[in-house]
């Protein structure tokens, strides 16, 4: 985390700050366009990392918007649902295929979907580790959601404290 937060710095981006293992970095931007700081941090990350992971930049406002809509308010334990960030807004293609996959796990499972603009909203009350659904989506290289990043309510909970903070 050391060298993600080295590397945002060197962008000229300010504030910068890491939360968990997991590549959340906190920043105060030097450009405004959200897709063009996510290409530039991922080509940054790769060429001093030799690493190419999925990159989304979302502003404060966007996340808490996200956070604010998720469809899942019920569910007492934040583990269970899940804020799957998506680069851009689906292609009815690519949701029709996630469409198919939910439905061919029917019956297997109680997870449940839900894609709202650019966010796939993915609630596991059994679990995130055991959720064939979850395993579905965003553990191959095949699915129609490759490239996107995967975040419990929990940590976008905390996200949002730190930026206020």
């Amino acid at each position: 985390m050391a060298d993600l937060r080295a590397i945002v710095t060197s962008l000229g981006h300010a504030k910068v700050s890491t939360y968990i293992q997991s590549g959340n970095v906190l920043f105060t931007p030097a450009g405004a366009d959200p897709a063009v700081l996510a290409a530039e941090l991922r080509a940054a990350i790769s060429g001093r990392l030799g690493l190419d992971p999925a990159v989304i930049v979302l502003p404060v406002d966007e996340l808490a918007d996200i956070a604010r809509a998720n469809p899942y308010p019920d569910e007492p334990k934040p583990q269970y649902v899940h804020f799957v960030f998506l680069p851009g807004v689906p292609s009815d293609d690519a949701q029709q295929r996630v469409s198919e996959i939910e439905q061919s796990l029917a019956g297997k499972s109680r997870d449940e979907l839900t894609i709202i603009g650019r966010t796939l909203y993915l609630h596991t009350p059994d679990g995130f580790g055991d959720s064939e659904l979850a395993k579905a989506l965003l553990a191959k290289k095949t699915s129609p959601i490759a490239g996107a990043t995967a975040r419990n309510l929990a940590t976008v909970t905390k996200l949002l404290a730190l930026c206020e903070g």
